[in-house]
């Protein structure tokens, strides 16, 4: 135990900084500039990674999510559990269907991308990103449904090395839409 005292420090008081924490109303906050990016969740069957979605979109500032088919949605406990107040910042809507999402963003000019494994999917890493865009995550076990794939203007995945060939959904979003914002920041002069 001697040997660890080297690393004994004092404790850092906390101080919250987020609104969430200071039970600021939303209303009161000055708005911020949005990423044009619509997220499209397909059937999500937990409704933490929904929560665990919007807490990532807000850190990216995405313009909108669209929750659809058997996705959670506010108000619901899991979903704040995970989301921390973030799905008060993020801007959604829910959808019954999937599809009828795509039809009503493309209908917008907002080209639809699905992430997804398929044999013909381009690597993210090679991908160059539109802007506006909709990016559309699958079930957690069955994927973006086959369906949705037919309508979508291109499918995109995340190179897998490993035996496994899928990561978690909100795990894969944060990747991709941190992608997307770099790629989108090396663009711009």
């Amino acid at each position: 135990m001697e040997e660890l005292e080297q690393y004994k420090r004092d404790p850092v008081p906390y101080s919250p900084q987020e609104p969430f924490y200071k039970g600021l109303d939303i209303n009161s906050l000055s708005p911020i500039e949005r990423n044009p990016i619509h997220v499209v969740l397909d059937n999500l069957r937990s409704a933490y990674n929904v929560g665990s979605i919007f807490r990532t979109a807000d850190a990216g500032a995405v313009e909108h999510i669209y929750l659809c088919g058997m996705s959670a949605h506010p108000p619901h406990k899991k979903i704040e559990k995970t989301a921390l107040g973030a799905h008060e910042y993020i801007p959604w809507s829910y959808f019954e269907r999937t599809k009828d999402c795509i039809i009503r963003l493309k209908e917008k000019s907002i080209p639809v991308v699905a992430i997804e494994i398929t044999e013909n999917s381009k690597s993210c890493f090679d991908y160059n990103w539109l802007s506006p865009v909709a990016i559309v995550f699958g079930n957690e076990v069955m994927g973006v449904q086959e369906k949705v794939l037919k309508i979508v203007d291109d499918i995109v995945h995340i190179p897998m090395y490993g035996y496994k060939n899928t990561i978690n959904v909100a795990t894969s979003f944060g990747i991709i839409l941190y992608d997307i914002l770099y790629k989108w920041k090396k663009q711009t002069p």
